[in-house]
């Protein structure tokens, strides 16, 4: 195993003697891909614009939305250690299962776009987005994250709109953006 191997899975609060097969053959192979990975999660999660606690919550939003366990428990760890209390961690689940909920609605009703579904109203309780834990501005960074991910165009559009309104400059939405890209392209790997 390498030491740039290594080091991308300490970024994540995991121990380096873990073993992930498709991470460990690009590994093995020398292949500079594991390098790029490596440079790109470290600079994403030390975005100029995202505290590291928010850098770290975000991930784990993405593990969360994609469902890769042994990252939502190394991140979970990870987060907690940057000051994430139980009600922040408990936060990011709710969020992902409701924009989960929310992407699947509003993609629906644009990709059909007939004038009845347009009208109706949602139906879906979401008293969460109302009065966040993590502040509004940042539940609403998170909540574009989520939906980008899951491609609701609709909703990556509102949120993206409800972040400016909230203060987030375009650079902090980049900087969100390009974390879950790269977060999700490196579950790929483990």
């Amino acid at each position: 195993m390498s030491e740039t191997r290594d080091n991308l899975l300490l970024e994540l609060h995991i121990p380096i003697t873990e073993t992930f097969p498709l991470l460990d053959q690009l590994d093995a192979a020398d292949h500079r891909y594991v390098k790029d990975l490596k440079i790109n999660v470290s600079n994403s999660l030390k975005a100029a614009t995202l505290t590291e606690k928010e850098a770290v919550l975000l991930a784990l939003a993405v593990s969360i939305n994609q469902k890769h366990e042994r990252t939502i428990a190394s991140l979970t760890e990870l987060a907690t250690l940057k000051g994430a209390i139980a009600a922040e961690l408990n936060e990011i689940h709710a969020l992902v299962s409701l924009l989960n909920a929310n992407n699947i609605y509003y993609r629906f009703k644009h990709f059909v776009n007939k004038d009845f579904y347009n009208s109706a109203p949602a139906g879906i309780r979401m008293s969460i987005m109302m009065n966040p834990v993590l502040g509004k501005e940042f539940f609403e960074l998170a909540s574009l994250t989520v939906s980008a991910i899951n491609g609701c165009e609709m909703c990556v559009a509102s949120h993206e709109q409800s972040v400016k309104n909230h203060g987030a400059t375009e650079n902090r939405i980049l900087d969100a953006i390009r974390l879950t890209a790269i977060i999700k392209s490196l579950l790929v790997l483990l």
